[in-house]
């Protein structure tokens, strides 16, 4: 049997519970779209180096750099403080 809780502050929901919403997260990085000139293409030695560091980098870093998604169960009460305010950044005092 699958249990759930509130990821933010621990209540436990049912599978069907009307108070139970799930908040999905994504970050990603902005880059835009990459062209490439014919240098580009012929500086080999650059595009190896690029290789061989990324054969020796730690891939969840990568990942972390390029991509990530996150799902999060929450209860109605956690639900409204997120989408109050989603960044949870304090207000200036």
């Amino acid at each position: 049997m699958i249990r759930y809780e509130c990821d933010r502050c621990g209540e436990r929901l049912g599978a069907n519970d009307p108070k139970r919403f799930i908040v999905k997260l994504e970050v990603y990085a902005a880059a835009g779209h990459l062209e490439f000139t014919e240098s580009d293409l012929d500086a080999t030695s650059k595009l190896n180096e690029v290789i061989e560091e990324l054969a020796v980098a730690d891939p969840d870093e990568l990942e972390d750099q390029t991509y990530r998604h996150f799902r999060f169960d929450v209860c109605d009460a956690c639900r409204k403080i997120i989408l109050s305010n989603p960044l949870g950044i304090k207000s200036p005092q």
